[in-house]
């Protein structure tokens, strides 16, 4: 696999063990490694916490990432983008590069009015701290139909996450969507990232059905990030 292959990592704290301080610390670790492994998007999918707590872990976030880039020197143009998902206001508050959104969540759109009417405010107040935002942010789209992915290349998002594919141990009643399916997603004029039940077995198959990354929660979180993302680059 290129290194254009788009890499996602999908954050779920509740996975790890401990108490919620534990679990933070676990969280945040995580995020720095997934950063100097050059994963390209971290997604902050903690949609239990309240809105000061999730603002909180959004900016540590931030820094763990920052850091971990500072000291991946030579690697800048490669810089791992944050994504917070379906708020908007903690990704601008944060300085994130963009937003994830469901698949009935607001829409680009309105996500880029937001970021623009942002960036008027900060006229004169000094450059933001992260590269992307808030100038030009990314938005990525869940979507579970090949007309979804169609939806969200009409409204101008950065790219699709097309889910699921294969069946998750964790909801089994979820039917996936399977191979012919994200296949067909995969025609749209938009980069499309599978998702759900990728592993290192199946995820080869979604990039010769011409899914242009993986986005995965179990698959980054439960592993060595560095040795996942080596594997898949050299076993394309």
């Amino acid at each position: 696999m290129a290194e254009s292959c788009l890499l996602y990592y999908i954050t779920d704290r509740s996975a790890f063990p401990g108490d919620e301080a534990t679990r933070r610390r676990h969280l945040l670790e995580k995020i720095a490694e997934a950063a100097r492994s050059r994963v390209h998007y971290i997604q902050l999918r903690e949609k239990d916490l309240p809105t000061r707590d999730l603002e909180s872990l959004a900016r540590e976030a931030a820094d763990a990432i920052c850091e971990a880039g500072r000291l991946s020197t030579g690697h800048r143009q490669l810089a791992t983008a944050l994504l917070i998902n379906s708020r908007t206001d903690i990704a601008l508050a944060v300085q994130a590069d963009g937003v994830h959104l469901r698949s009935d969540d607001i829409s680009p759109a309105e996500v880029r009015a937001a970021w623009k009417k942002s960036e008027a405010g900060q006229c004169g107040a000094g450059a933001p701290a992260r590269g992307n935002s808030p100038r030009d942010p990314l938005i990525a789209v869940s979507c579970h139909s090949p007309s979804e992915v169609t939806q969200a290349a009409a409204n101008q998002a950065t790219f699709a996450v097309f889910a699921p594919v294969f069946e998750k141990k964790d909801t089994p009643a979820a039917q996936p969507t399977g191979l012919a399916q994200l296949r067909q997603a995969c025609q749209v004029n938009i980069p499309v990232l599978a998702l759900g039940g990728i592993t290192l077995a199946n995820a080869f198959s979604c990039l010769a059905a011409g899914a242009a990354g993986i986005a995965a929660i179990r698959l980054f979180q439960e592993n060595d990030i560095a040795k996942v993302v080596q594997h898949l680059r050299s076993h394309a």
